[in-house]
Parts: C-alpha cells; structure tokens; sequence
C-alpha cells in the first residue's frame, strides 16, 4: 500500500486490460452503428479472443527475450495503433474484411500482455510483498471488469466510435506508466525449458477458476429466472459474485500472509470452497443457496488465484516467467471458454457442478504432489 512503484506498475496494468474489459460491448455498439445488426460485434470479439489465446505465448516468449519493461511499452504502442485503425476504419464504413484484421492486431497482443506484466511486477515488488500485491491486484481487475462496460456506455452517448477511441488512449497511457527497469540480465547458452509439469497444479487451480466463473458469470439470467427474476435480479447475482471476489481478495491481502498452512494446503481449502459454492447453486433451490453459492466461490477466488500465482512465480525460471505466464492466461482462457460452452449445452444445474467437478480434480492433483513432495524429501539425519 505505501509502495509508489507497485501504484504505478498498477495503474499501468489497469489501463492495459480496460480495453479487453470494454471490448464486448464497445465492438457490438460499433457494430450496431455501421452494419444495422449485432451479428459483426460478435464475429469482432471472437477474433479478438481466438488472437489473444494465439498470440499469448508467442508475445510472453518475446517479452523474456528483450525485456518485459521496454517490450511492454513497444507492444501497448502497436496496440494501440491497431486499435486506432480500427476506429479509422469503423468510421470511414470499410469492409468488415477490414475491421477483423484491424482487430487482430491489438488481439494478439492483449495475450502477451499479462504475462508480461506478471513477469514486471516481480521485479517492481520485494519478494515478501509479493503475495500482497497480487492479492490487492486480483481485487482492483474486479474493479476493472465492471468499468469497463460502464465506461463504453458512458463514451458511446458522444458517438458509436468514441469507446474504440478511448480503448486506444487506454493502451497509451499504460505505455507511459509501464515502470522503466531493466529486465534480467541475458543468459548464455541454452535457455531454461519450462517447468510445465512441476507447475500442472497451479495450471490446474487458474483452469478451475476460469471455468466456474466464466459458468456462473454467464448462467447469471438463467439462474435469476430459475428464482422469478429478469435482467435486474441477474445484474444483482454478478455483484454478489464480483463484490465477493473483492473482499475475498482483500481480506488476503490483509491477513493472507499470516497463515501458517501451505500453499497446496490453502489452495485445496479454497478449492473446496469453490465444490461447496457449485453444490449449493446447483442443488440448493432458493435464494439461500445461490446468493450462498455465489458468495463462497467469490470469496474463494482472489486468494485461489493468488496462491497459483505466487507459487508459479516460484516455479518458473526468470528468463521464462512472461512465458510461463502467458502460458498460465491461456490454460485460464481455455476454462473460461469451456465454462461458457457448457452453459449452452447442458442443464442448468448440471453445470455449475462441472465447474465443481473441475475444483474437484484440481484439488486431488495438489493432494498428489503434495505427497509425492514430501515422499521425496530427504529424511533427517
């Protein structure tokens, strides 16, 4: 809290995901304004997510290669020219040809970027704040995600094309408060592979948040229904779950750090956690057991997804952390995506309990390497 380079390295990350959290309804409003219909909105955003998972490792592999600080600055640079280009393009009524290569520009960027920016705040923050400051950054994206679509509606009363404008500003305000330090140092010889297997629990534990999220965050309506609901009382369940998720996180940061459990022990408490939240949405009808449910699995996640953060940090060699990261975003993408598509084609109450299914899973495979950790620690002598 009283740390100005973590502000300023946070600032800068805020400003480099507020166009990813504004770009659903900012494309579809632009959409709207130039084609009549929705439908090319939609296509924009696709493309837009199918170039960030794409683009994810490839840009974090970049990063570590010329440094996350100064490839930082040149990648929010580049996106926002994409973007600049597709406001340009929108504007002047150009073939939609046109619009999805603007949009995949700043697409396979946005990939990289998180990694690159995971990687940049180990070398912001002392190693013993560490698990503070991601805790606080987990609650601020909250924050974040739900400016974002506000801010489009608020841009486009001044014209269709005004949030594509500020989404471009966004990239290049990051750009300028990226924190300028000097990457590590270039290693000789054959670079360090990826610890991928040793890292397959904390993979695992960001795939489980993505995928139980992304299922109740889009199965909101549905369940607002399930309960005689409409549109206000879903608007309703994602602040129970989006403002759990911010005290979740905040508690951690405040008290996370005097736990005495470790890490794969917290993490299955907290996976646990999320198997009860699923269970009770699922099987508990009524209000009680989805405002409970939502609840839970809010307050479970900024500290779920701190611990795999800060135990991949650890894990990773430094050469390879935005990569590693960035690897981490997509296994989170791909359970997001998963999430999403189960809405659709399952039962209502069958899948949240997927998402309660995969928490499960995860939380046997940190029980397995928990053992095997200690199984082959030496004995003492």
């Amino acid at each position: 809290m009283t740390s100005p380079m973590y502000w300023r390295w946070s600032a800068a990350a805020q400003f480099a995901r507020l166009p990813a959290g504004m770009a659903p309804l900012a494309y579809t409003i632009q959409a709207t304004a130039t084609t009549g219909s929705y439908r090319l909105g939609g296509v924009l955003m696709a493309v837009f997510v199918a170039a960030e998972i794409a683009g994810a490792v490839p840009v974090g592999r970049l990063l570590d290669r010329i440094g996350p600080s100064r490839g930082l600055v040149a990648l929010l640079v580049c996106a926002a020219t994409g973007m600049a280009g597709l406001a340009t393009a929108a504007a002047l009524d150009a073939p939609p040809a046109w619009l999805l290569a603007f949009v995949l520009v700043p697409g396979v960027i946005t990939g990289g970027l998180s990694g690159g920016l995971r990687s940049l705040l180990v070398l912001t923050v002392e190693p013993d704040r560490l698990p503070r400051a991601i805790a606080l950054d987990t609650t601020i994206v909250e924050a974040v995600l739900i400016a974002g679509p506000t801010l489009v509606a608020l841009a486009a009363t001044a014209g269709p094309f005004v949030p594509l404008i500020v989404m471009t500003g966004s990239y290049l305000v990051s750009a300028l408060l990226v924190p300028r330090l000097r990457g590590l140092p270039e290693t000789a010889g054959e670079q360090p592979k990826l610890p991928l297997r040793a890292a397959l629990g904390w993979l695992a534990c960001v795939f489980s948040v993505g995928h139980l999220l992304s299922t109740l965050e889009v199965a909101t309506l549905p369940l607002a229904r399930r309960v005689g609901g409409g549109e206000g009382v879903a608007a309703l369940l994602v602040v129970v779950l989006s403002g759990a998720s911010i005290v979740g996180g905040l508690l951690y940061a405040w008290r996370g750090e005097s736990l005495r459990a470790g890490a794969a022990v917290r993490a299955r408490v907290l996976l646990a956690g999320f198997v009860a939240g699923a269970l009770a949405v699922s099987l508990w009808p009524g209000w009680p057991g989805l405002l409970s449910g939502l609840a839970l699995v809010g307050l479970c996640t900024g500290p779920l997804v701190t611990v795999a953060v800060v135990e991949l940090q650890a894990i990773l060699p430094p050469r390879r952390r935005s990569e590693g990261f960035s690897v981490s975003f997509v296994v989170q993408a791909s359970g997001f995506g998963l999430g999403s598509l189960t809405v659709g084609v399952l039962p209502l109450w069958l899948a949240p309990l997927l998402g309660g299914a995969s928490a499960l899973v995860t939380c046997g495979m940190l029980g397995v390497r928990s053992r095997q950790t200690v199984g082959s620690a030496p004995a003492a002598s």
